[in-house]
């Protein structure tokens, strides 16, 4: 089967689990997830029948198209807020996120090294278990807070801010486990602060770009008022700024992030936010993002439900009471009532591609054994954590549909 019927038929399935979705009353992404889930165990089951099957988990055009999505998601949401609403929430949103991230991660490493067997490697799988459920991923929350039509109040605000935290933060942790992987032991305190330098001044160079260079170039375009430079101009910065993250040795989301965060209104015209807010949002949400939720499904294996049920139950509940308890916590600190904090417990725990590349990026390196090849706990681990972030990243859309039955109301206001 070729490229594009590849993706006709990935994409007709993602829209109709999607759209399954919608009438049993949950957001599109959820039964995306489960679009992609259903072709993992179809791939196990048929794939030796039907070859178009065995190679959809590793086709490298649905990874592709995903990244893309990621990309596309990632600079939609930069390009709903706005810098401010990020300041505004800045000091909170560090509480929640440190909570958010602390405390899982605790959870994690003390799961990981009473479970695992012991080994060379067990200190750093330990590390990575926790890193691993401490993680909050962009992407697939502001997918679940535009859903609910609460990403510009002040429970999104504060939520995504966290989010941006927390991939700073992960990024940061992934480093420390491989050079644990690498040395056998943490990095020191020296290449602790240059990995600290480094984040810091990726934030500087993007700040100072996006709000004293961009606006000249911007003002350049709206008086072309041509729209496809626009496009072009919004997707170079975005591309450059990732890639700026990447040689910083962070990861390229934040690139695309802090580029959607700074084409403002003020700075482009209402024409052009407007043109380009239609056109990143009806390509994200009509064909990027539902193949980006497939594919995240289609990397679950399912093999480690039976195989260590235990242990993928006690990852479950570390992965998302540990978020509930350390991001609520924080915000009812902050002032939020109790349905609003549990609302960032719940919205936090959502993780999807950022885990996914965290853990594949920690595979590559030799951390876990490769799948199939390792009955023990340690050879189902890459597979547990990876079902920890689907099962997660399903629940907290259903969740919040229980909490917030008028989700998508635009009267709906935080009560504080």
């Amino acid at each position: 089967m070729d490229v594009f019927s590849e993706l006709l038929v990935l994409l007709i399935l993602a829209r109709l689990f999607g759209e399954a979705a919608e009438r049993l009353g949950q957001p599109a992404s959820v039964g995306e997830i489960v679009a992609g889930v259903v072709l993992a165990v179809a791939v196990v089951r048929l794939g030796d029948t039907f070859p178009f099957l065995g190679g959809l988990a590793d086709s490298e055009v649905l990874a592709a198209v995903a990244h893309v999505g990621i990309f596309a998601l990632v600079l939609l949401a930069g390009i709903e807020m706005e810098p401010r609403e990020i300041a505004d929430h800045t000091a909170g949103s560090f509480a929640v996120a440190a909570g958010g991230m602390l405390v899982p991660l605790i959870g994690g490493i003390g799961l990981g090294w009473l479970f695992l067997p012991d080994s060379d490697l067990k200190q750093a799988q330990a590390l990575m278990t926790g890193v691993a459920l401490s993680i909050s991923a962009i992407p697939a929350t502001v997918n679940v807070f535009t859903e609910f039509g609460l990403l510009h109040t002040r429970v999104g605000q504060t939520v995504i801010a966290a989010a941006v935290f927390d991939d700073v933060l992960g990024i940061l942790l992934l480093a420390i486990v491989l050079a644990l992987i690498e040395t056998g032991h943490i990095p020191d305190m020296a290449a602790l602060a240059l990995l600290l330098l480094k984040v810091v001044a990726f934030f500087a160079v993007t700040i100072l770009l996006g709000k004293h260079v961009y606006p000249h170039v911007s003002r350049g375009l709206k008086t072309m008022q041509a729209t496809a430079l626009e496009f072009s101009a919004l997707a170079v910065v975005a591309v450059a700024f990732g890639w700026l993250a990447q040689w910083l040795g962070m990861h390229w989301i934040l690139g695309a992030f802090m580029a959607g965060l700074y084409f403002e209104r003020e700075r482009v015209g209402v024409r052009a936010y407007q043109e380009m807010r239609l056109i990143f949002n009806t390509a994200t949400r009509g064909f990027l993002g539902p193949l980006f939720f497939l594919f995240i499904g289609i990397h679950v294996d399912l093999a480690a439900l039976t195989a260590v049920p235990l242990f993928l139950a006690l990852l479950v509940a570390v992965a998302f009471f540990g978020k509930l308890a350390g991001a609520g916590i924080p915000a009812l600190w902050l002032g939020f009532g109790r349905r609003e904090a549990t609302v960032v417990g719940i919205g936090m725990s959502a993780r999807g591609s950022v885990e996914l590349v965290v853990l594949g990026i920690a595979l590559e390196a030799g951390l876990f054994p490769l799948p199939g090849t390792d009955g023990s706990i340690a050879g189902h681990l890459y597979s547990a954590l990876i079902l920890t972030g689907v099962i997660t990243t399903m629940l907290s859309p259903v969740l919040l549909r229980k909490i917030l039955p008028n989700y998508g109301d635009s009267n709906y206001e935080d009560s504080n």
